[in-house]
């Protein structure tokens, strides 16, 4: 599946890219360069085991180890010391992250309620784009049974487009559903 998503990019989206934003070698081309998944688990403040769960469903979807993310400060409204474990975090490359982006775009996101496409304006400027799920319930490896609390999570697509049009573009060419 992600050699397929892969291949396409090398043999279809590549050429195609370069007719339109007419650049001069392969090299100009943008690519993704990393995806990142964060949950944030506020929770984890009053209930250590909370964190666990996170992490083990973050483990499910990701097909790889989580890092634990810890407070920089404290805030004594959040009842928050520093250095407190608050959320867990993946950074996939490569081919895990072509086949995680595959299983995004054609797997998760049809199965989100009253799904019309996301959002064509969570780009930062840079051509890195950010997605916010509310439920991890949509990944198929998630069983319904198992969850204890229904728990969002936020997609940071890295890629080494320098304007927002490219990587709206090279998105799109891998199948990102847009809203029309």
């Amino acid at each position: 599946m992600a050699a397929r998503m892969k291949e396409r990019y090398l043999n279809e989206i590549t050429p195609a890219l370069m007719q339109k934003f007419n650049y001069t070698t392969v090299m100009q081309v943008p690519k993704i360069e990393k995806v990142v998944i964060n949950m944030g688990v506020g929770e984890a403040v009053s209930n250590s085991k909370v964190l666990d769960s996170a992490v083990t469903d973050l483990q499910k979807i990701a097909g790889q180890k989580p890092v634990i993310t810890r407070a920089k400060k404290s805030i004594a409204g959040f009842k928050l010391r520093e250095n407190m474990p608050i959320g867990a975090k993946v950074t996939l490359r490569g081919d895990r992250m072509y086949y995680f982006l595959d299983k995004l775009f054609n797997v998760a996101l049809p199965r989100v309620r009253d799904f019309h496409g996301v959002s064509s304006k969570a780009f930062d400027g840079r051509g890195n784009y950010t997605l916010g799920l509310k439920e991890q319930l949509i990944f198929p490896e998630i069983e319904y049974d198992q969850v204890d609390k229904v728990r969002g999570m936020d997609i940071v697509i890295v890629t080494t487009a320098k304007s927002d049009e490219e990587s709206r573009e090279l998105l799109t060419q891998l199948g990102m559903p847009f809203v029309k």
